[in-house]
């Protein structure tokens, strides 16, 4: 395939301050440290918007917190409460912080992860800070095969989301002449029809993160390890879903062809292809439909993401797929 040089915009949530929140909430993160808290630094990157706050007790103890409410974004508090109750299921031997409590209101959800110092990968990415990523991919599908709690299935948990290509085909999801260019509009209902089989294609006993990117991963300084933070899109699905939703972001900010790091890849190379390419038909029409959309509130950077992460996409779609579209 062509070279191409994409970067993608910056993972940004809109970051409420840890002293804005209300007392009531701080004094819950209070009981579950054990300590009033005295120091609190705001952390960047990433796209959940609301509370992301490394803090300190006045006795020396240390923990990050994330806080959302409704009126930040309508959607978080749900997905603050489904990372919650995955990451307390975890098995200890997951590379993932440990929850050490969470505050739910009704209105605020807070977590309290223990704190890890360490730093994210850097984009663009650096090869060797990759390899150590790709690694560590493949050791997580390994330890959650078969998945270790119960979750939903990809068919289930995906159902309304990847039907894309059907949503824009349809005039469900926006004006296709809106930069997808002419290759694709005229395409798509072939690419529909390609993407239509997605859930038989990823249905398998893995659990998998859902939702891999550079900004939800975690050099520990510690002990050299990859952590995998942010679990709310927990599913069981395919071994290889988590390398292939993972790759077109890679690309996305800066990094090698997806097709060449996934068929080199252990967990790549044991794939059925032809699921691989449904698979794939179907996350591109996800970005690129979602990429049409208005911006969540709280989150202005998400939809210029997903383009940059539909534009990886579908380019890796086409080497794949060749003349048969």
């Amino acid at each position: 395939m062509p070279s191409m040089t994409i970067i993608a915009p910056p993972a940004v949530g809109v970051r409420t301050p840890w002293e804005d929140l209300p007392e009531s909430v701080r004094g819950a993160v209070a009981q579950v440290l054990g300590g009033t808290v005295v120091d609190a630094v705001t952390q960047a990157g990433g796209f959940s918007p609301g509370v992301a706050a490394r803090v300190r007790t006045a006795e020396g103890r240390r923990a990050f917190v994330k806080a959302v409410s409704a009126r930040t974004n309508p959607h978080s508090p749900a997905l603050h409460r489904a990372e919650a109750r995955n990451a307390a299921a975890l098995p200890v031997d997951v590379p993932a912080p440990r929850l050490h409590g969470c505050h739910d209101d009704g209105t605020w959800v807070a977590l309290v992860f223990e704190d890890v110092a360490g730093r994210q990968p850097q984009v663009p990415w650096r090869p060797a800070e990759l390899r150590r990523v790709l690694d560590a991919v493949g050791e997580l599908s390994r330890a959650l095969t078969p998945a270790p709690f119960d979750a939903p299935p990809a068919a289930e948990a995906l159902a309304g989301t990847f039907d894309g290509w059907r949503r824009l085909r349809d005039g469900e999801a926006g004006d296709v002449t809106e930069g997808l260019g002419g290759w694709t509009a005229a395409r798509l209902g072939r690419l529909a029809e390609l993407a239509a089989d997605w859930p038989e294609a990823v249905t398998g006993d893995t659990l998998a993160h859902g939702d891999l990117r550079a900004d939800n991963m975690l050099f520990d300084e510690s002990d050299g390890r990859v952590l995998f933070v942010d679990w709310p899109h927990v599913l069981r699905t395919v071994p290889w879903f988590d390398l292939l939703i993972m790759l077109p972001c890679v690309r996305a900010q800066g990094g090698p062809d997806p097709e060449e790091v996934f068929t080199g890849h252990p967990l790549g190379r044991d794939a059925d292809p032809d699921a691989v390419t449904v698979a794939l038909a179907a996350l591109t029409g996800y970005f690129l439909s979602n990429a049409l959309q208005p911006p969540p509130p709280g989150l202005p950077t998400l939809r210029p993401f997903q383009r940059a992460q539909g534009e990886a996409a579908l380019e890796w779609l086409r080497g794949r797929v060749g003349a048969r579209l």
